[in-house]
């Protein structure tokens, strides 16, 4: 589900590897496609201008340092890819005390392994993907971690039904055409439900008020079982920090050592403080990638959403329809039309999802939002077509996982190994898990087959309602 659209992980790859298996994949990737040569390591950009003759031009004065050395660059195009964490948010003045607290207290941007906490008493004060992962790593060499939540969470689990990795099994197309016709309340049971049965949310103390589909969610196996056994420890949101404990909402007080604030992080492109017209307060932009105010359009954002599955895949497509649009080759709508099209999308946003912040209307479902870019740069797989030319692919684009080859089968950027990379992505998930070689049962492939000629079934009446639609029209 990571992977680049025209260069597949090695099959030996785990599912869910460690970052220095994924730095490996990054620096297979460069060397293949001979990147290394293309890009000046070691660099700060200090600013980011228009030239004089922007408007006729589109090109940028940028500066940039290099051994404590300056120099100024003029270039045709910007591409932002900077990313989320780069500014990391402590609001400190939001907890009382916390100036007269003894003990050490920093941000989970500083945190690389938990050695210097042993035998410690830890709050980790918030409970997104990072706070989850420090409380729970750390859990293993502290005396005691306590998890401070304002508002609880809803936990997913990377190991789903049958040991599948979880994003591979439910980020399916038939999946999501199923979610968008069925009514939201049915949904937000249906997964709470399911999430329920590993652990009560409510028994675990981390059952929130919102629905499932309404915030953010945490993805994390460990905590559970960190919780179970007692070294971690859910608590309410901090009320205040004395010298040597903290006290929560609820009254308690508790002894600690060390403060980790999992509080999230600032959106933030310094470089590009001298030029107020790019970005607005709320970073507005044209798909997530294209400020709207730009006379020509020679700048954009890559990867500052934050879709519900991988970011590589979302941002490679980002990458490539805006080199066709830097080219000349792809058109953007008037500015009219870019900022109807952004209102549009906050208004369904805060409808749909109750989403507030800046932060939170960057949040964009995964499989909507690649066909949304795929459909500008003109990739988009189009499943009617295959269906009646290509049935095994497209059962296995329908069925199977959203994985980014399916946008390498046309258009520009077509990948000719795309056809067998989707049709092999089973086998290569599964073979990192069976080290240990076992005869499958014939009752189990049988069960296989079924799930798979239903779902064939399923996709050929909806492409057969589609072509009587259209014929009728």
């Amino acid at each position: 589900m990571t992977a680049f659209s025209d260069y597949p992980i090695p099959d030996h790859y785990p599912n869910y590897m460690h970052n220095s298996k994924l730095m490996e994949y990054l620096r297979m990737y460069a060397k293949h496609f001979g990147l290394m040569k293309h890009i000046q390591f070691q660099t700060k950009v200090c600013t980011v201008r228009k030239r004089p003759d922007f408007s006729s031009s589109g090109q940028w004065d940028v500066v940039v340092e290099a051994d404590g050395v300056q120099k100024t660059y003029i270039f045709d195009g910007i591409m932002v890819c900077s990313g989320h964490y780069t500014e990391k948010h402590i609001p400190l003045q939001d907890f009382a005390g916390i100036t007269q607290f003894q003990g050490r207290y920093f941000h989970t941007w500083e945190y690389k392994h938990p050695g210097n906490l042993e035998g410690k008493r830890v709050v980790v004060v918030g409970i997104g993907n990072s706070g989850a992962d420090v409380a729970s790593e750390i859990s293993r060499v502290a005396e005691q971690v306590f998890l401070s939540t304002r508002r609880g969470a809803w936990i997913w689990n990377r190991v789903w039904d049958n040991g599948n990795p979880m994003d591979a099994t439910l980020f399916t197309r038939y999946n999501r055409a199923v979610q968008k016709i069925s009514p939201k309340f049915l949904i937000n049971r249906q997964i709470e439900n399911k999430l329920n049965l590993r652990f009560d949310h409510a028994n675990y103390g981390l059952k929130p008020q919102h629905r499932i589909l309404d915030h953010r969610t945490v993805f994390s196996d460990d905590l559970p079982n960190r919780i179970i056994i007692g070294k971690v420890q859910i608590k309410p949101n901090v009320k205040e920090f004395t010298s040597t404990s903290v006290i929560f909402e609820d009254g308690t007080e508790e002894t600690i050592d060390v403060v980790i604030f999992a509080t999230g992080y600032t959106l933030s492109f310094p470089f590009l403080h001298d030029e107020p017209t790019v970005v607005d307060s709320q970073y507005s932009m044209f798909k997530f990638v294209f400020p709207p105010g730009l006379e020509k359009p020679t700048l954009a954002f890559i990867g500052i959403i934050q879709p519900a599955g991988a970011i590589i895949p979302t941002s490679e497509l980002q990458s490539r329809w805006v080199v066709q649009v830097f080219t000349g080759l792809k058109k953007l709508p008037s500015k009219n039309d870019m900022m109807a099209d952004i209102n549009r999308k906050r208004r369904k946003m805060t409808k749909d999802f109750r989403k507030k912040s800046p932060e939170d209307f960057r949040h964009v479902q995964f499989i909507d939002y690649m066909d949304e870019i795929a459909s500008e740069l003109g990739v988009k797989p189009n499943l009617l077509s295959l269906f009646l030319w290509d049935t095994k692919l497209a059962k296995e684009i329908f069925c199977g996982p959203c994985t980014s080859y399916q946008y390498r089968l046309q258009g520009p950027g077509k990948w000719a190994g795309a056809r067998a990379a989707i049709l092999t992505q089973r086998e290569r998930m599964l073979k990192p898990l069976r080290t240990r070689a076992l005869k499958h049962s014939q009752a189990s492939l049988s069960r296989l087959f079924w799930v798979k000629s239903i779902c064939v079934v399923f996709f050929f009446f909806v492409s057969l309602l589609a072509i009587v639609h259209i014929t009728s029209r």
